[in-house]
């Protein structure tokens, strides 16, 4: 997350995430999944601003950068607008908990793909509870923005923190990962999303739980090429049965050169690990090629 103020305004950019490890451990008595996740942040950003104001109301704009890929508003990808914004809500909730009177502009950029499994709508809430919390110099440390992150959504609280981390519980526990090194990656999200809910009630949890310590020590090594071999994601099998796309990309990256691929989140974006920077752009450009959906060459970011 990268934030500039200036006098009048606060602009956060937002990064997205991929799931380099995703397994489902027990459905929870609350509806929500027992997880373990290793996520990586990666330098597609969204834009937040955020301007205080003196009406008593957050003003919401959202705005589709070219290429966001979404056209059908029926489609599992359509941005909510308004209050159904996540990041609306966001600022709603810590105006809430302040008990502020104060309003506010709220502007959103959108370049990160939804219904993907890209984060993009967690991103933008951990960016507007940033935003807020500056532009209305509340100055509420990390901890509390937590708390309120966690009642928004599972992987709200992996964007407050920095790089590359271990998600347990439903996804609210962060583990930070110092030791990952720089990766490449391209990643496709295909015409077709996929909504989260669909996809885990077409998932069981794990009846032999696998562990993501074998693919952390393997980045921690420095093997990125054994740790190609080690990604992994429980929700995928249920998304292929969901949408014919994953199962045609998963088709494509094998018989690419990449080092390993696979879904991220819940879908329906998937990517391949890459060697360096310019292998990834190769893959991207023959990805493009072949008319499978937004395509981009991305790198791990903090």
């Amino acid at each position: 997350m990268l934030i500039h103020r200036s006098a009048v305004e606060v602009v956060v950019h937002t990064p997205a995430k991929l799931n380099l490890f995703f397994e489902v451990l027990a459905k929870r008595d609350d509806g929500y999944h027992e997880i373990e996740t290793l996520i990586c942040p990666i330098n597609l950003f969204d834009t937040v601003c955020f301007r205080a104001a003196s009406n008593g109301r957050v003003d919401f704009q959202c705005v589709l950068s070219r290429g966001f890929g979404v056209s059908d508003n029926a489609e599992p990808g359509a941005i909510p607008e308004g209050c159904d914004n996540i990041a609306v809500r966001a600022v709603e909730l810590l105006r809430r908990r302040a008990g502020l009177r104060a309003g506010a502009r709220l502007r959103l950029v959108k370049r990160i793909p939804a219904a993907a499994g890209l984060g993009g709508g967690s991103s933008d809430a951990a960016a507007a509870l940033s935003a807020a919390n500056i532009g209305w110099k509340l100055d509420w440390p990390s901890e509390e923005l937590a708390r309120l992150a966690a009642e928004l959504g599972s992987d709200v609280p992996f964007f407050l923190a920095k790089g590359a981390a271990i998600c347990r519980g439903r996804g609210e526990r962060i583990q930070p990962l110092q030791s990952m090194g720089e990766l490449h990656f391209a990643v496709v999200r295909p015409p077709e999303g996929l909504a989260t809910p669909a996809v885990y009630g077409q998932c069981l949890p794990a009846e032999n739980a696998k562990s993501a310590a074998p693919l952390i020590a393997a980045f921690e090594r420095g093997d990125v090429g054994k740790a190609g071999r080690l990604l992994f994601n429980r929700l995928e099998p249920a998304a292929t049965r969901l949408s014919s796309w994953i199962a045609r990309l998963r088709r494509i990256f094998r018989q690419s050169d990449c080092l390993g691929h696979g879904m991220s989140g819940s879908g329906s974006a998937y990517f391949g690990l890459c060697r360096h920077a310019l292998h990834a752009r190769r893959l991207a450009r023959r990805l493009e090629s072949l008319g499978v959906g937004c395509v981009f060459a991305v790198r791990s970011c903090s």
